[in-house]
């Protein structure tokens, strides 16, 4: 799972699972894979290697985790607060 993206192959795709997350990889060039969830549209990385690619997007969803529970907070705080 050490695979390196190659030049040669730019713009292929593939579809891997770590058992906790589905990602599409594309070979972006100069041994990099943009990634992306087909599960969450927002969750968009990038790596050079599988594993790192798996790593980015781990560290990827936890920040959008965090994101939405700020943004979901505000909207529960908002949605009590008595109108102006």
């Amino acid at each position: 799972m050490t695979k390196e993206a190659d030049n040669s192959e730019i713009g292929q795709q593939f579809t891997v699972s770590d058992g906790k997350l589905v990602l599409t990889l594309t070979v972006a060039g100069d041994g990099w894979y943009a990634v992306e969830s087909p599960l969450d549209p927002q969750l968009i990385t990038q790596g050079r290697t599988i594993e790192e690619c798996f790593f980015m997007a781990h560290d990827a969803l936890e920040g959008l985790r965090e994101v939405r529970e700020q943004y979901r907070d505000a909207i529960n705080k908002a949605m009590r607060s008595p109108a102006a």
